[in-house]
């Protein structure tokens, strides 16, 4: 445990001296600062208005000022560095190497509706706005692993990572994404961005292979998971292990028609980057290792007490205690933005 919260800490200070340090290199005037810090104010109090008050009409309208606020904000000349770091309820991801910044978050229109807003904001040599806004058409996609998308037919999600691969000389960018989904069961995403010859955000393509699998399957476009209402479940990249870990889900009703009662059964899956493809594999740990004490957030394979038995039968038992623990955990929080 000693080990493990060191860990955290050393990561904690060396995203700290990171994002100090961008922020005094940061060419932004005195007088543009001032201006951002204005403009900060009023997106701080529109964003919370999108989550707390009460009436859909009213969630609305500050979703509206808030849009128009945020574009008048990064007209300022080199707002791409200014990190509009009070702004809560917004994710605001950097690139890891900086080229671009993406803010995503979510309007709730009651307890059966939402969508999903977006803008890519990329970094320019004279810091001028350069700006691509993203249209979620979620809800008039009947099959969202159909193809690559622009950013007029985006599949929403609210981002908390985003990692880069290269292959050939070119940049991958992999996001990682939340979608609240619907009254009953959440979503998380992987999906690959990539910017086309002319500069243009593109979303999926026929990155994740499942050519390995025991039963092989066609490429999809991206990646998803849907599973209970408030059940924490695991899809992130591990640096040490250089893969993304996912958890493996069930349903703990026995009812795999329905993804609204899928949970973690304490296997994992993963993707690993190969020749310009995230190859996925079924089991990511093959052995058991002793969890106690360890954070499967912080790079160690959460294989507590499988559910599973060697030869796949249930155990109610466990699965019951799993889906209780489930119901206690929350949502991870957005990983930050850092700058290199």
């Amino acid at each position: 445990m000693k080990k493990l919260t060191l860990r955290l800490s050393l990561v904690l200070l060396i995203a700290f001296a990171a994002g100090t340090s961008v922020y005094a290199q940061s060419p932004i005037s005195s007088a543009d600062r001032k201006k951002l810090r204005l403009k900060e104010d009023s997106l701080s109090k529109h964003s919370k208005d999108m989550s707390v008050e009460q009436e859909m009409a009213d969630r609305m309208i500050a979703d509206s000022f808030f849009i128009r606020t945020l574009v008048r904000a990064l007209q300022v000349k080199n707002s791409f560095y200014y990190p509009f770091d009070s702004v809560l309820g917004i994710s605001k991801m950097y690139a890891p190497d900086s080229t671009f910044r993406i803010f995503t978050w979510n309007l709730n229109y009651d307890n059966y509706y939402s969508r999903q807003r977006g803008a890519i904001q990329m970094r320019t040599k004279d810091g001028s706005l350069k700006l691509f806004p993203l249209r979620d058409v979620s809800e008039f996609t009947e099959n969202p692993m159909d193809s690559a998308r622009d950013r007029n037919n985006w599949i929403g999600a609210v981002y908390y990572n985003i990692i880069r691969t290269q292959y050939n000389g070119k940049n991958f960018y992999t996001l990682f994404g939340f979608d609240g989904h619907t009254v009953r069961s959440s979503k998380k995403w992987l999906e690959v961005l990539t910017f086309n010859g002319r500069g243009e955000p593109v979303f999926g393509g026929p990155f994740f292979s499942f050519a390995k699998d025991s039963i092989p399957k066609p490429d999809q476009n991206r990646f998803s998971l849907e599973f209970k209402k408030d059940v924490r479940v695991l899809m992130d990249f591990l640096p040490e292990e250089n893969v993304i870990l996912v958890d493996h889900l069930i349903s703990e009703n026995d009812e795999p028609d329905n993804p609204w009662t899928y949970v973690p059964d304490g296997d994992n899956e993963a993707f690993k980057w190969e020749n310009g493809k995230w190859i996925h594999i079924d089991k990511a740990f093959t052995y058991k290792i002793d969890m106690s004490d360890a954070d499967p957030y912080m790079g160690k394979p959460p294989v507590e007490k499988p559910i599973l038995d060697g030869k796949g039968n249930k155990n109610e038992k466990k699965l019951i205690e799993q889906s209780e623990k489930n119901k206690q955990r929350e949502q991870p929080a957005p990983v930050p933005p850092v700058k290199k």
